[in-house]
């Protein structure tokens, strides 16, 4: 079974991908970058050079290593010209969405392919159970921005052969990320642990114990990097609430996991945070 790992495929061009895709060729992979909205993954790579400039301007980069970098990613429009060694999906939270483009991946590729998922909560079982060989389906849980965060989730369904797990927590340490195994479970370990922070504070909201601000304020204050209605912005928080929603499910609608009201609505009516320019806060038209 052992192939080495040359050629890596992201699958969906958002923010989580465009970071996985940076790791990648960072590291030295050459890496293609596919959306099914084309002008959606050709703006990813005008965001990835970006980053990389910045990076650059910095002195966290040379000029050479970070042009190289990104003359290792390149756009492909089409599904059918993803036969890589490793394919990473970073597309919308929807098992069967993911089961279909697995499905569609296995058919154009070799039996040594391995196929990633970065889902947050589905089962890996769950989006394997579908595949002709779902030995070679594994979990690469991100965070996000995953060009910057150390950790990685390696996360094995029921049949996920054990020479993918070593293979996976290696290629994650190539990235110079920090590999965690975990078994399949309902939002795995770090989303499992996460949804406290979230839905309390949304609780707390709800109740009108203060604001938004001040919630993130106080949280600040006490050691977190970000207080949560910042984050939930920052990841998203469709994102943040379709991981609720499935953990809460898998725990067969446990009370501790029940969505808030507050975050649904937000999603209902479009507001998800920095990506549409509002969410729990007010980022102004262009940001």
């Amino acid at each position: 079974m052992e192939h080495k790992i040359k050629t890596v495929a992201i699958v969906g061009a958002g923010t989580m991908g465009q970071g996985i895709a940076l790791a990648c060729a960072l590291a030295g992979y050459d890496t293609l970058l596919f959306d099914v909205n084309k002008d959606f993954s050709e703006k990813a790579l005008q965001l990835i050079r970006q980053t990389v400039e910045q990076s650059i301007s910095k002195n966290k980069l040379s000029r050479e290593f970070g042009l190289g970098a990104l003359n290792r990613i390149s756009q492909v429009k089409n599904l059918s010209e993803l036969r890589v060694d490793l394919v990473i999906e970073a597309v919308v939270e929807n098992l069967e969405v993911k089961q279909k483009l697995f499905l569609e991946l296995e058919s154009i590729n070799p039996s040594t392919t391995i196929f990633a998922t970065n889902t947050s909560s589905i089962s890996i079982s769950q989006i394997a159970s579908v595949l002709q060989d779902p030995s070679r389906c594994i979990g690469l849980h991100f965070f996000n921005p995953a060009n910057v965060m150390k950790l990685v989730e390696v996360i094995s369904g029921k049949l996920t052969h054990p020479e993918i797990v070593v293979r996976l927590r290696d290629f994650s340490k190539s990235l110079g990320k920090i590999p965690v195994e975990a078994k399949d479970s309902p939002g795995f370990i770090v989303n499992r642990v996460a949804r406290p922070f979230y839905l309390e504070s949304l609780k707390l909201l709800e109740e009108g114990a203060t604001g938004v601000e001040g919630i993130d304020k106080l949280l600040r204050s006490s050691g977190f990097k970000m207080g949560p209605f910042e984050l939930m912005d920052l990841i998203g928080i469709d994102v943040n609430y379709a991981v609720t929603v499935s953990v809460y499910e898998g725990f067969d609608r446990n009370s501790k996991f029940k969505p808030g009201e507050i975050q649904k609505e937000k999603v209902d009516k479009g507001f998800l945070g920095r990506k549409t320019g509002k969410g729990f806060y007010d980022y102004g038209e262009g940001r």
